[in-house]
């Protein structure tokens, strides 16, 4: 694989819905597949990368909130569905030969490492994808926010959004064909917009620490090492 990557340590962080294809709701193992594919091309790469995943296939604290759940209760229910898409994803990933470690921040040892930064370090310094459950193991975080703050824990190079579409867009492009993609953008003007990249939370986080924002399309094959090397459809957020 040409070209040389941008990045030494990366953090991907694949929303729920990325999991489940054409379908509506849980885990397409084609899918899985495939982008456990993606993450094994960026490691032949020389690229060192740990993963977020979110749970929004099998469970959304928030809706659940809102239709009058107990929010905290709804929350922990959210991090238990990340914790089963990390373990299909690891399975997908050690179906592709490499290596990888599923750490979560509600112990539960019986399917799992519990998080100690440290120990997730090593696993990364021995070529291991670390995959990072459970969010940060609080309600009332996302894992937008768990994914900015294992990116700052491992001192990461870059935060990679990988969304169903290419890139930060003035509006919903599904919806609206007028809709402006962006290339560049800085923190101050997601959070000064309200562009829907991340929440404030998870981008104040990077802002603090540095590390940049690259959302891009992880539905597209071959997207996630074209953007590790400067190539590809990608919006870049940082100072």
């Amino acid at each position: 694989m040409a070209g040389k990557p941008n990045y030494k340590r990366v953090l991907l962080k694949v929303s729920g819905e990325a999991l489940m294809g054409s379908g509506q709701y849980g885990i397409d193992v084609a899918t899985v597949d495939r982008i456990a594919h993606e993450v094994k091309d960026a490691l032949a790469l020389g690229v060192e990368v740990c993963m977020v995943i979110g749970g929004g296939n099998i469970f959304r604290g928030l809706s659940g909130a809102a239709d009058g759940m107990d929010r905290s209760s709804a929350d922990y229910m959210g991090m238990l569905a990340t914790v089963m898409n990390a373990l299909a994803m690891q399975n997908g990933l050690e179906r592709s030969g490499v290596a990888t470690r599923v750490l979560s921040a509600i112990p539960m040892t019986s399917v799992c490492e519990p998080y100690i930064r440290r120990r997730a370090e090593r696993h990364m310094e021995k070529g291991r994808v670390v995959i990072f459950a459970a969010g940060t193991g609080n309600p009332f975080f996302t894992t937008d926010t768990a994914a900015a703050l294992r990116a700052a824990e491992m001192n990461c190079d870059a935060l990679m959004k990988g969304t169903n579409v290419d890139g930060v867009y003035s509006a919903d492009p599904k919806t609206d064909p007028q809709a402006e993609r962006y290339d560049q953008l800085t923190y101050m003007d997601v959070l000064s917009r309200d562009l829907k990249v991340m929440d404030a939370s998870a981008v104040s986080l990077s802002r603090e620490n540095g590390i940049p924002i690259i959302v891009f399309s992880i539905q597209q094959s071959g997207a996630f090492t074209q953007v590790l090397k400067g190539d590809g459809a990608c919006t870049i957020v940082q100072s």
